[in-house]
């Protein structure tokens, strides 16, 4: 079997020639994708952009001087173009916080924010899912072009582009799922039902600046200084896991999505090799107890689960009671009361929804003495052997 080939290239800053240049090196490098794009061809560009809006600094969202790279490159082949990802509405508008409004006015490109345009029925023979609502930009789309933002996930451990197209189906159903599927193994399989359900054509991933620890809005920057591209989007995640230090086998969307077919296995790195790009110090997500609790006794597990559940604290002196974290709260377990966030723990379920969406590093990732005393044993465990 031929390898699925995974183009990594170095791209040191945010420079659009640079990264278009780039970018066809890459497209070059995997075998181009002049079947795939073709002058009548409807392309969907599917961003990270993660409400509430923040300015591209902040490593957030997928830069949009890296989208419009990709798009000047896009725009070679076709011009019908549209960007999107849900956003919840706010005021200022979204997109004009993060330069994605004043980009697609650049380029000429249609950007929308799917919710707008509402979400169409499908039904598919998922692990956890059996019908999902896929944006209408998706399933109109000839070709769907992935722009993943490489950061760590405090719930998922890593966020790529597997995880990416989350952001297809309605942002209600989205904090639904974290209640109903509050475990972290059926939650990762439910990601790759939609990921199977919207699978992409072409993925490319910003990691010229990705985010460290407790992604993937509240972590630490890092300038990695790389772009991956490949037709295979799964392939695309495991490189880069294993450009971060991680097993890409622990990140439960890239082994539950290779083992339905979804990803290659056997993958080829074109490009800069893997060696001179690879950083031995990037900063892993607080790890969940359930990725603890296997390696315990038996007869300790339900002692060794409390003392390791990691949970959201509020930072009060940080808090300003923006109300973000009450909104996306699936249990209600996050309120604001007297101007500042509080969380019942009694109805908590840590899906870190709240910690994903404070921009003020108002919420914090605890866990007991013990957790933290076992935590240098399990974050060796989680790393590539």
């Amino acid at each position: 079997m031929i390898p699925t080939p995974v183009a990594v290239k170095a791209v040191r800053t945010y420079d659009e020639a640079e990264i278009r240049s780039a970018v066809e090196a890459a497209l070059a490098a995997i075998g181009g994708v002049d079947d795939l794009l073709r002058p009548d061809s409807r392309a969907f560009v599917k961003i990270n952009h993660l409400s509430p809006p923040s300015p591209p600094e902040r490593g957030i969202v997928t830069h949009p001087t890296f989208t419009g790279a990709v798009l000047a490159v896009v725009r070679d082949y076709t011009p019908h173009i549209t960007v999107g990802d849900d956003l919840h509405p706010s005021t200022p508008d979204g997109f004009e916080i993060s330069g994605y409004r004043a980009l697609a006015e650049r380029l000429g490109v249609r950007l929308v924010n799917l919710r707008e345009e509402g979400f169409t029925r499908v039904e598919c023979a998922g692990v956890v899912l059996k019908e999902v609502y896929l944006a209408r930009a998706v399933r109109e789309a000839d070709v769907i072009i992935d722009l993943p933002k490489l950061k760590t996930h405090s719930l998922t451990l890593f966020t790529g582009a597997v995880k990416n197209m989350y952001g297809v189906i309605p942002g209600g159903l989205r904090t639904a799922f974290h209640g109903q599927h509050k475990d972290p193994t059926e939650f990762s399989q439910l990601l790759v039902d939609i990921f199977a359900a919207a699978q992409p054509q072409l993925t490319i991933m910003d990691g010229i600046v990705a985010m460290a620890g407790a992604g993937p809005a509240n972590g630490t920057l890092r300038e990695l200084g790389v772009i991956l591209a490949s037709r295979d989007a799964v392939a695309v995640d495991a490189v880069a896991s294993r450009i971060i230090g991680l097993d890409p086998l622990a990140v439960r969307t890239t082994r539950y999505a290779q083992e339905r077919g979804l990803g290659a296995r056997d993958v080829e790195i074109v490009g800069e090799p893997i060696a001179t790009v690879s950083v031995a110090d990037f900063a892993l997500p607080p790890i969940p107890a359930g990725e603890i609790v296997g390696w315990a006794p038996r007869f300790l597990t339900q002692f060794v689960t409390r003392q390791l559940a990691v949970r959201p604290q509020i930072v009060r002196r940080n808090c300003v009671g923006c109300g973000a974290c009450a909104r996306i709260c699936p249990t209600g377990a996050a309120t604001v009361t007297m101007g500042k966030a509080h969380i019942n723990r009694e109805i908590c379920i840590r899906c870190m929804c709240c910690h994903e969406v404070c921009r003020f590093d108002a919420i914090a990732l605890q866990r007991s003495p013990l957790g933290r005393a076992l935590h240098p044993f399990a974050r060796a465990r989680r790393r590539r052997r």
